[in-house]
């Protein structure tokens, strides 16, 4: 049951993440780029630029909306207050992209990014670190020493599968965080929504093509970027999940196996122990079949009942877990009465030869065992 519900669970946290990325999003990557014989991963290399970002909006068809990123941590301060989180320069409409609205504020305009104005959008978690229940809108935060005016905060998205604090992050003009907080002219990521699903592998395939041309990539030397779309990130997630799926599935499955021994080990210490009770009751008129039906009823009633403690266990671990994690808690019902009916399963399974065996006893043997 514990194992029914962790697959489920994690599946639906993958797809509510996924969710999270947005409509249609292609995730453009700085690095993956090979120099002396060795291969660095995506944010190796500082590989991408305004310009690329630009590019790709002005000259690949089926694009809406791109916005540049780039990211670091800082400490936020508010008078004696402070919080140490994660910082993202990204622009106006990165929260049209991430399907991502405020609960208050309205988020900074494209004004604020061509002026790199010191404005400032909080994730749930920092403004209630910093403010508590005090509404934060309009007020001045300073990172690095640099006062920012809170102009919104976003609505809360909780943890991801993996434990990290959605929330717990400050959204800055790109510009502003380019010139006053990072001081650097390269990107490490380019967000990019398409206008459809249906045009996703296409977009990918255009903006592969023109960011070899715009960085001079040979035909025999491959990209310093990687693209990523964001089935192709689904995919990867749904992998990893099917392989603990398999892991989960394989230690269940060695569970049941000695659960199951034991349960037959049990049921043959029984017959042994009530094999004059077995002789007596085929003296008076029981039937083979009668002595099977009665031993596999004990059996499936064991497994039955270690059935429903093991449900009672899966819902009270999986709510632990979630407690410290903050996955969804999901209890389907076909989790539930799979559970059940596997339970009984095993139990006919693992308890037919001890009944077999008891319902052949001779009853003038079983009669003079003692």
């Amino acid at each position: 049951m514990l194992w029914l519900r962790l697959v489920t669970e994690s599946k639906a946290q993958i797809e509510s993440e996924i969710a999270n990325m947005g409509q249609n999003v292609i995730m453009v990557f700085s690095g993956s780029l090979t120099r002396g014989g060795v291969r660095g991963g995506w944010g190796s290399a500082p590989t991408l630029t305004l310009e690329d970002a630009q590019a790709i909006l002005r000259e690949v068809p089926g694009v809406v909306a791109v916005s540049p990123e780039v990211r670091s941590s800082f400490r936020i301060a508010v008078g004696n207050q402070d919080w140490y989180t994660q910082v993202l320069g990204v622009s106006a409409e990165y929260l049209q992209i991430r399907n991502w609205p405020c609960e208050a504020g309205t988020g900074f305009s494209e004004t604020d990014v061509r002026s790199a104005n010191k404005v400032a959008i909080l994730g749930r978690t920092v403004a209630t670190q910093l403010f508590g229940d005090e509404d934060p809108i309009g007020k001045v935060v300073r990172i690095r020493n640099i006062p920012f005016t809170v102009v919104g905060v976003l609505k809360s998205r909780g943890f991801s599968m993996v434990g990290f604090d959605q929330d717990d992050l400050v959204l800055v003009p790109y510009t502003t965080a380019m010139r006053r907080l990072l001081n650097v002219t390269s990107l490490r990521t380019i967000v990019v929504q398409a206008q459809s699903a249906q045009l996703l592998p296409f977009i990918q395939d255009q903006i592969t093509l023109l960011l070899r041309q715009l960085h001079k990539i040979g035909p025999d030397k491959e990209d310093d970027f990687t693209v990523r779309t964001q089935q192709d990130i689904a995919e990867f997630a749904t992998a990893q999940s099917r392989t603990m799926t398999i892991l989960l599935g394989a230690i269940a499955g060695v569970s049941l196996i000695v659960g199951g021994i034991g349960i037959m080990n049990i049921m043959l210490v029984s017959v042994t122990e009530r094999t004059r009770e077995i002789g007596i009751r085929m003296a008076v008129g029981a039937r083979p079949k009668d002595i099977m039906l009665q031993f596999l009823i004990e059996a499936v009633t064991l497994s039955v009942l270690g059935g429903f403690l093991g449900i009672g266990l899966g819902v009270a671990v999986a709510h632990a877990i979630a407690s410290k994690t903050g996955w969804p808690i999901l209890t389907p019902m076909y989790a539930v009465v799979g559970a059940f009916v596997f339970s009984a399963v095993i139990g006919i399974f693992f308890g037919f030869y001890p009944a077999r065996k008891a319902s052949r006893l001779d009853p003038i043997e079983a009669l003079r065992y003692e």
